[in-house]
C-alpha cells in the first residue's frame, strides 16, 4: 500500500482537492488493472509500473484543461481498458461518462473496474463509435485512438448543438503525441492544441498534447 501512496503522490502534487472517497478509488486502481491485465492485455506490461504517471495523470490533463458542470454527459470514443474515462469519472463524480469500444473484452474490463470502484457516473458499451445513433453528448475524449481527421469525422454526429447544451463550445477533446503537424492539416480542423508538459512539467509529457476542437 505504501508504494500505491507514493505513486498517487504525482496525482496529489497537481491535484490537492481529493476527497478521501476518490483517493482510495484511485489507490485500488493499480490492483484492479494488475489482476485485470494478468487475464486480458488493456494496459501495455511494461507501463503497469507507471500506471498512474502514464495513464492515470495523462487521463487527468483533461481535468486539469477543463471545468465541467455537474450534470455533463461526456462519451470516451475507444477506452480500451478505461482511459481516459475511469480516472475522470473519478475526478469528476457528477459528470456523465460513457465508456465506448469495440472489443467486447475490453468494455468487460470497463465494467468491472467501475463496478469494484463503485462508480455511479460510468456506463459502458461493446459498440463501433460509428453505431451510436441515439445518444448525444457534450463532449467526445479520446486518447490516441485514431487520426484526427476521422476522430472528428465519428465525434461530430454525437455531439449536442450548442444551443441545447451547457456549454456554449461542446466539442472533441483528444489526447496525441508527436508532431502533429500534417495530421492537423489533413483534418482540415482547427483545434486548439495545449502542450501537456505545461500542464505536468514531467519527462514523460515532452511532445504530448491536449487538442480540443469545438463544436461551432
Amino acid at each position: 500500500m505504501e508504494k500505491t501512496q507514493e505513486k498517487l503522490a504525482l496525482i496529489t502534487k497537481y491535484f490537492g482537492d481529493f476527497t478521501p472517497a476518490q483517493l482510495e478509488q484511485l489507490g485500488a486502481l493499480e490492483a484492479l488493472y494488475t489482476d485485470w491485465n494478468s487475464k486480458i492485455n488493456v494496459v501495455s506490461r511494461k507501463d503497469m509500473d507507471s500506471l498512474y504517471e502514464k495513464h492515470v495523470l495523462h487521463s487527468l490533463s483533461i481535468a486539469a484543461a477543463f471545468e465541467w458542470a455537474p450534470g455533463t454527459e461526456v462519451v470516451d470514443l475507444g477506452t480500451g481498458g478505461g482511459f481516459p474515462g475511469i480516472p475522470l469519472a473519478i475526478f469528476y463524480p457528477e459528470v456523465r461518462f460513457h465508456l465506448v469500444d469495440s472489443i467486447g473484452k475490453k468494455i468487460k474490463v470497463v465494467q468491472a473496474v467501475s463496478e469494484a470502484l463503485g462508480l455511479k457516473n460510468v456506463t459502458a458499451q461493446h459498440s463501433r463509435i460509428e453505431d451510436i445513433k441515439n445518444r448525444k453528448f457534450d463532449f467526445v475524449v479520446s486518447r490516441a485512438v485514431a487520426p484526427l481527421q476521422h476522430l472528428w469525422q465519428w465525434s461530430r454526429p454525437l455531439l449536442k448543438k450548442p444551443s441545447t447544451t451547457q456549454h456554449r463550445n461542446p466539442g472533441l477533446i483528444c489526447l496525441k503525441g508527436g508532431d502533429l503537424a500534417a495530421e492537423i492539416a489533413e483534418s482540415g480542423c482547427k483545434p486548439t492544441v495545449l502542450e501537456m508538459y505545461e500542464i505536468f512539467p514531467e519527462e514523460y509529457f515532452k511532445e504530448k498534447y491536449l487538442l480540443f476542437v469545438p463544436f461551432t
